[in-house]
């Protein structure tokens, strides 16, 4: 599964909804916001997703009720949703559809979530329960689908550019999962292979976002290319900073054990470059231990985070972080000098900084 820290976290804080959605979340993200208005109105939109989600999720049926609406009780970050709030600060972001693109978005990524455990065998979903492990594997499967199937009417709504724009995004989706799970073809680069899959999993979701939160506040085109763009790139950004956080942070600063994906066996960015590496022993050695698969074995496990911390290869892992985040950045040029824009571009300096 690609989106791995934030997603297998707990739920955000407790107490009030705005205590959740508030500062202490923003702070998370590396956001910040220059004004208090913006703020506010980025409050409101995720504040109407939180009452909207539990109602667009019930059913007739009390069981699929509580199936459907176990991971929004869960809580989370709601970055997608957030990227749909602050692409409409470039439109109006008062227009009751900028809500409606928050839902569609945030409801397909739940649906994947369902989907995503059954494929890992995860057994924790944002520190509950996972919907496989609580019920069974079926039961999380045609959830994930009836939840795909809401995020769909949702967009009915909204008319045929969201549901056209939806299900590309949702095809995306599938493809960069088939991808993962098949791997690289014979020839193929295996860091290009695992950035299209990045790209397709999550950005691609990510960039839809930001793009229905400027199409349906009303901006300009030009405006809601920039924020696509943005947005697809900032979402890649955010994963490869995690793979780097799993290798090189010290404590759970990475929402994990640091290691986690190393322990699974999860080939992400630095241990693809470090099984590129012939630069010396001390790569060969980390390409013997961690070219085998999951590393269940403590001591075998340890020698390999050390390695990898002292390798070439987690310093060319943030240098490409570093490169994304950039990227991001030259994507909001076209974009008016307001508060908004400053908030994104506080994003790819948390990026490019969380893991150095």
């Amino acid at each position: 599964m690609v989106i791995r820290g934030d997603e297998r976290s707990a739920a955000i804080g407790s107490g009030s909804r705005r205590s959740r959605l508030g500062g202490g979340q923003f702070g998370t993200l590396g956001l910040h916001f220059a004004d208090t208005e913006t703020e506010k109105s980025v409050l409101s939109v995720l504040e109407s997703v939180e009452t909207e989600l539990r109602e667009t999720v019930a059913s007739a049926d009390p069981f699929v009720t509580e199936a459907a609406g176990h991971l929004v009780k869960a809580g989370g970050k709601r970055f997608r949703p957030l990227l749909v709030a602050l692409g409409a600060q470039f439109g109006d972001p008062s227009r009751a559809e900028v809500v409606s693109a928050a839902m569609v978005v945030e409801l397909t990524h739940l649906a994947t979530l369902y989907h995503d455990d059954v494929m890992d065998e995860a057994a924790v979903r944002r520190g509950a329960p996972s919907a496989n492990s609580r019920w069974s594997n079926s039961v999380a499967i045609l959830v994930g689908d009836y939840l795909f199937a809401r995020a769909a009417d949702v967009a009915a709504e909204l008319g045929p550019e969201a549901v056209r724009r939806q299900a590309r995004t949702f095809a995306r989706l599938v493809h960069g999962q088939i991808a993962e799970t098949t791997g690289p073809r014979v020839g193929d680069d295996p860091v290009r292979h695992y950035l299209h899959v990045i790209a397709e999993k999550t950005g691609s979701l990510i960039a839809t976002s930001a793009h229905f939160g400027a199409l349906f506040s009303g901006a300009t085109p030009e405006h809601v290319a920039a924020l696509a763009g943005y947005g697809e790139t900032i979402g890649v950004a955010f994963q490869l900073s995690d793979d780097v956080l799993d290798i090189a942070s010290e404590s759970a600063e990475s929402g994990k054990t640091p290691g986690t994906d190393l322990r699974e066996g999860v080939p992400t960015l630095p241990v693809l470059y470090a099984l590129a590496s012939e630069a010396d022993a001390a790569s060969a050695r980390l390409r013997e231990i961690v070219g085998s698969g999951p590393l269940t074995d403590d001591a075998l496990h340890a020698e390999a985070l050390g390695l990898l911390r002292e390798s070439p290869a987690l310093k060319q892992a943030r240098e490409t972080v570093r490169g994304y985040a950039e990227k991001a950045r030259t994507h909001l040029a076209p974009l008016p000098d307001i508060p908004a824009r400053h908030a994104l571009e506080s994003l790819c300096d948390h990026i490019a900084d969380r893991t150095t």
